[in-house]
């Protein structure tokens, strides 16, 4: 249950508000209603103030009753929603007419000899109707919002009927067909959820839902690449392995996106985060320094449990295969200081307790003060030693070596040497998903640790799939579109050490107590007006989408034993993966744009991808109809 957004309990609306867009919509009404009741805790007021009174009250009468318009227009146009739009409606309505009674003021009220006039002031009348109105507009709002879950639920229905279809397809004819329908729908569906994303007040839920939708981005360019070289080599083991593993992420991310919106409980839902040290330290400090306010709110017991718990979690540190001898030392130094300080403060509680203190005692609060330093300076350690774990691997893998081997011997076609380089990048990937667990424990806040345990989710599945890519290069090394299905892992797995080294430096700005300002979150650019050079740019985008045909020529030349339809066909393929590549970097752009500064649209021969937003949502059409109507409050 939340109240609403002016933070007034007499204002509780009984449900849960959890956008802002549905927040923000309130507030000019919560303000006005303020007014009206505060108003009402004087039974005299001058005529201008009393007619200042009936203005508001009538104002809001009139919104509500545009408001409860746009409602019913909802209701009847979707059925599922009549029956509680209606009633919501209704009771909206009735609310707003008894505001507006109560404010009304009689043509021929006397003044008093002060000048006033003497109101009936019906307070209790006039919190009942306030209660009663921002309960139903909440309702008509958060009911008008499963709309955009409905909406929601649907593209990703649509998206994964295609992805069945995809998986399913034989020839380059039907998947150039579907998947230039998949790469619509995919547009779509990241609209809406980005929109969703930016519009939900839970930052956890956000940190979710930006992993689930850049798991989708990543993995669409992938889904390509490892289907044209399933096509191109229908018998190769390898190559069935690495598009079976992209087709899989995308369904779990699609899965996450749908439990997010819908707040469904899933089996993983509790295992996206596991029990920090962070978190761990925060609640056994917040108990310790509850012992000064009651001595009662914890027992011994309580507190060495929660500490034991806290030192078993630092093994991940002391039990690394990569953490230093001094660094394993300084950190098991750290854990027996807190022992020693946490039952030095046991003994003092307990002698407090023996003489009916009532609150903490001198050797109390120095007790508590010493434990509460030594777990901040165990916290300090072991995010010294996961910043610098974090430093040294993006400084080592920065340069890229095994991959860089991996391409060259799989173009080389050399099986063995594919093998022993895929042994190193294991035993890398090994080192940064252990790193990501450690600087999930340090992170400082729920975000951040989402945010890790996706890096970690992330090296984890790509690793292999660069390995069984590489594998089929080396077993066909002539084959262009292998070599280009290796380059697209590869540099999913570059912008994960990049994203990482955002997310290092974010939790870092949170460890110093600055305000993060390199989340690895998705977030939207604020608009700005594109100069010469990004113009420039954007249109040498879209020349070399025409120079990318020359391309086509090098691929039929491979595939020559296909038939000419077939041909014709490939080549397209050809440019719409391009054309999405082009959609990327063209996205990235129109974030940067006023509404009506660009409007861009990509044709290719056989597939359209639109790189401008021009997807009309009806809910959305609906929210700011309903912000304008009360805002004219």
């Amino acid at each position: 249950m939340a109240s609403s957004p002016s933070g007034n309990s007499n204002f509780d609306s009984g449900l849960e508000i959890k956008t802002r867009s549905v927040e923000q919509t309130l507030i000019p009404l919560v303000s006005q209603i303020t007014t009206l009741i505060n108003h009402k805790d004087k039974p005299k007021k001058s005529e201008r103030t009393q007619a200042a009174i009936h203005r508001v009250g009538q104002a809001v009468s009139v919104a509500v009753g545009r408001f409860v318009t746009v409602g019913e227009a909802i209701a009847t146009e979707n059925q599922e929603l009549k029956d509680e739009m209606g009633q919501a409606c209704f009771e909206a309505r009735r609310a707003g007419d008894a505001i507006a009674q109560l404010t009304d003021v009689g043509p021929a009220l006397p003044f008093q000899s002060d000048g006033l006039v003497t109101v009936f002031s019906d307070r209790t009348g006039m919190v009942k109707a306030a209660r009663l109105l921002l309960s139903s507009v909440t309702k008509v709002l958060v009911l008008a919002d499963r709309i955009v879950i409905k909406q929601i639920i649907t593209s990703r229905n649509k998206v994964l009927v295609t992805l069945e279809h995809l998986e399913r397809v034989s020839t380059f004819q039907e998947f150039v067909q579907i998947f230039s329908q998949f790469g619509n729908e995919m547009v779509e569906f990241a609209h809406l959820t980005g929109d969703r994303q930016n519009d939900l007040k839970d930052e956890k839920k956000k940190a979710r839902m930006a992993a689930a939708r850049a798991v989708l981005e990543k993995c669409t360019m992938m889904l390509l690449t490892a289907s044209k070289t399933c096509l191109r080599h229908p018998d190769c083991e390898s190559a069935r392995i690495n598009k079976d593993a992209v087709f899989h992420r995308m369904r779990c991310a699609l899965e996450q996106v749908i439990e997010i919106v819908t707040e469904a409980r899933s089996c993983g839902e509790n295992k996206i985060l596991p029990a920090s040290i962070y978190n761990g330290i925060k609640d056994f400090k917040f108990s310790v320094e509850c012992l000064r306010e009651n001595l009662n709110s914890s027992s011994p017991q309580s507190m060495g449990s929660q500490l034991e718990a806290l030192v078993e979690r630092t093994e991940d540190f002391t039990d690394s295969a990569y953490t230093s001898h001094e660094q394993r030392q300084a950190i098991l130094s750290l854990c027996q200081l807190a022992r020693q300080d946490t039952q030095q403060l046991v003994h003092a509680w307990a002698e407090a307790q023996s003489v009916h203190a009532k609150e903490a005692t001198e050797d109390m609060e120095v007790a508590i003060l010493k434990t509460c330093h030594s777990v901040s300076d165990l916290r300090r350690e072991l995010h010294k030693v996961a910043v610098i774990r974090a430093s040294d691997l993006l400084k080592v893998h920065g340069e890229q070596l095994p991959l860089r081997a991996l391409k060259a011997a799989g173009a080389e076609g050399k099986l063995e040497a594919v093998a022993e380089y895929s042994r190193t990048l294991t035993e890398q990937k090994e080192q940064l998903v252990e790193t990501c667990r450690l600087l999930c424990h340090v992170s400082g806040n729920e975000p951040l640790e989402i945010t890790c345990i996706h890096a970690e989710e992330t090296f984890h599945v790509i690793g292999p799939q660069i390995m069984s890519a590489a594998q089929t290069l080396a077993l066909h090394p002539s084959s262009k579109i292998a070599k280009e299905n290796l380059e697209v892992f590869c540099e999913a797995w570059e912008s994960q050490l990049c994203d990482m080294a955002l997310l290092l430096r974010e939790i870092n700005d949170v460890f110093e107590g600055r305000r993060g300002k390199h989340s690895a979150n998705l977030k939207t650019a604020k608009a700005v007006k594109l100069d010469t050079e990004e113009q420039t740019s954007m249109a040498k985008l879209g020349l070399e989408l025409r120079l990318l045909s020359s391309d086509v020529d090098t691929e039929v030349e491979k595939w020559e034993e296909q038939e000419h339809d077939i041909v014709r066909q490939s080549q397209s393929l050809v440019l719409s993966e391009e054309g999405l590549q082009l959609c990327s970097s063209l996205r990235t752009f129109s974030t940067q744009v006023y509404t009506d500064a660009i409007n861009l649209s990509l044709s290719l021969e056989h597939t359209q991808f639109k790189a401008g937003y021009q997807i009309t949502m009806y809910s959305h059409k609906t929210h700011f109809q309903m912000f304008c109507t009360l805002s004219t409050l």
